[in-house]
């Protein structure tokens, strides 16, 4: 059964053809960068950076304000995990040894592509049988990753356990299919390009980590979950406070 904000995100989508489109961009758009910055220097990461926000607010004005404040809570939680876990704690590391520019707003490129894979018809028509694909799909990778991969990922297998959670319990599976197939595509081609590695442990040395983690995606989702439930709340605070500067200027 489709949950409330499943509901409203089918109320607000755009027509099928506009929802293909934010897909094909967005997915080509991050797979141009990560195969130009495959061999760039930092100046050419600077770029990218520059028109990665361009194309992303270019996709964000055919999407209501709902989706708008929810594309900004992913970036603003991404990029704080980011610098945490990428410079600071160097789980993972970047080619300069920084977060290149394009990385922020290509968080949000991530978000609005797998929220418009789950808005897609034939996802929504066909929405159990997605769900069960990742978990079998997801599954497997995860289980792989413990038994027969060159590096051992507990991490991987942690984090497909959260994806499992919110597939199952989270407030809008249409969203976590398509994190699924978007953080899973973006994980393997990045490594594979060597635009990002993952460390073999985590900073205790406890738990090993593959390169990717299978279930980054599930890692992802708390990033989707921060923003399908803090967006309402503040928009409406958001929609407030224009109110009160409005009464304000006309008194």
């Amino acid at each position: 059964m489709s949950t409330v904000l499943e509901r409203r995100a089918q109320r607000e989508t755009s027509a099928p053809d506009a929802t293909a489109r934010v897909v094909a961009v967005a997915m080509l758009w991050i797979t141009a960068v990560l195969l130009v910055d495959a061999g760039s220097t930092r100046w050419t990461q600077r770029g990218l950076g520059i028109c990665t926000w361009l194309v992303l607010v270019w996709l964000l004005r055919g999407e209501s304000p709902l989706v708008r404040m929810q594309t900004a809570v992913v970036i603003v939680f991404a990029s704080i995990v980011e610098y945490t876990f990428s410079p600071l704690l160097e789980v993972y590391t970047y080619r300069f040894d920084n977060v290149p520019m394009y990385v922020p707003p290509g968080h949000g490129l991530v978000y609005l592509a797998a929220l418009a894979i789950g808005r897609l018809e034939w996802v929504q028509a066909h929405l159990r049988l997605c769900t069960a694909a990742v978990m079998l799909g997801g599954g497997a990778y995860a289980a792989y990753g413990l038994t027969s991969a060159g590096r051992l990922d507990v991490l991987g297998a942690f984090w497909f356990l959260c994806l499992a959670g919110f597939l199952l319990w989270g407030p809008s599976r249409g969203l976590y299919v398509g994190a699924f197939l978007v953080v899973t595509y973006l994980e393997i081609a990045g490594t594979a390009l060597g635009t990002w590695t993952w460390q073999a442990v985590d900073p205790t040395g406890l738990i090993p980590i593959g390169n990717p983690p299978s279930g980054a995606a599930g890692g992802y989702g708390w990033f989707d979950l921060a923003a399908l439930l803090l967006a309402p709340a503040l928009l409406t605070s958001w929609h407030d406070l224009r109110r009160r500067v409005t009464r304000t200027r006309a008194s």
